[in-house]
């Protein structure tokens, strides 16, 4: 079987900024698991697995407005350091998360002051050409819970 829409892709990945620094991996942990056509990973990584199968080996480089998209300069803004979490002394550079009604996301600290901090809520790989070395593991049929779901269950996906 192909990976195709509705269909689960599970997979090995080692994912590299565009100096080839090395910023996760799966191996040596469990494989990612997702609904392919639903979005569950980034555009362009989702549109070289169209068609691939278990046992492919391949690298794919993703541009930046098919990643994490362009930096958008109006995504900075002051907040009170309460809202954010992190370990240490909050540093400028740093990748901390903040709070918000929709949950935890990623923020980059680009100034840190006593009680606030101004910080930039692009994705901290916004504007990065990525690259990624895929191990395709398994390609099976979606579930129909999984489809009414938008995402796949299981190891490596998402659980309930």
């Amino acid at each position: 079987m192909k990976i195709s829409p509705e269909a689960v892709g599970i997979f090995h990945y080692t994912l590299r900024d565009q100096n080839g620094k090395e910023l996760e991996t799966s191996r040596g942990d469990q494989p990612t698991a997702y609904l392919h056509g639903r979005n569950n990973i980034v555009a362009g990584l989702e549109t070289v697995m169209e068609g691939k199968e278990a046992g492919d080996v391949f690298s794919a480089t993703v541009a930046p407005e098919d990643a994490y998209g362009t930096p958008d300069p109006e995504r900075q803004q002051r907040v009170p350091i309460k809202h954010l979490i992190f370990k240490g002394k909050l540093k400028p550079g740093m990748v901390v998360q903040l709070n918000t009604s929709d949950g935890r996301v990623p923020v980059t600290v680009t100034k840190a002051g006593r009680h606030s901090a101004d910080i930039d809520t692009n994705h901290p790989l916004a504007g990065q050409s990525l690259s990624f070395d895929i191990e395709i593991l398994e390609v099976r049929a979606a579930t129909e819970e999984e489809i009414a779901h938008g995402h796949a269950h299981g190891p490596g996906g998402h659980q309930h």
